[in-house]
C-alpha cells in the first residue's frame, strides 16, 4: 500500500510561483512512476506532468503548463516536486500526486493505481 501526502498549494497572485511536494510511503518499486494532475472547477481532471524513478527530466501532458511547470524527484526522499511559475488564474484547481509501480503510466498519464488528497491551489 502506497500512501501519498501533498502539501504546498495556497493563494498565489498571476505570475507568482509555488512548489508543490508529494511524499510517498510504502513499498519503493510502488511508486517508481509519479505524476501530478490537477480538476478545475467544473471541468475533468487532467494529467499535469509525470516523472519516472531514476529520470533527470518528467513528461508534460498539459500544453498549457509547458515552459512554466516543473516536475522533479527526490528519490533519497521518496518525493516528487512540481514548480509551478508564471501561474495564471487557469491553473486554480485541486492538485494531486498519483504514484504506479508501471512504466506505462508515466508514458500514458494514466493507470495511475494511488492518489493523494489533493492540495489547493488557487490564483487569483
Amino acid at each position: 500500500h502506497v500512501q501519498l501526502v501533498e502539501s504546498g498549494g495556497g493563494l498565489v497572485q498571476p505570475g507568482e510561483s509555488l512548489r508543490l511536494s508529494c511524499a510517498a510511503s510504502g513499498r519503493s518499486y510502488s511508486h517508481d512512476c509519479m505524476g501530478w494532475f490537477r480538476q478545475a472547477p467544473g471541468k475533468e481532471r487532467e494529467g499535469v506532468a509525470s516523472i519516472y524513478r531514476g529520470d533527470r527530466f518528467g513528461r508534460y501532458f498539459a500544453d498549457s503548463v509547458k515552459g512554466r511547470f516543473t516536475i522533479s524527484q527526490d528519490n533519497a526522499k521518496n518525493t516528487v516536486y512540481l514548480q509551478m511559475d508564471s501561474l495564471k488564474p487557469e491553473d486554480t484547481g485541486i492538485y494531486y500526486c498519483a504514484a504506479d509501480a508501471s512504466i506505462r503510466s508515466c508514458l500514458s498519464g494514466d493507470g495511475f493505481a494511488y492518489w493523494g488528497q489533493g492540495t489547493q491551489v488557487t490564483v487569483s
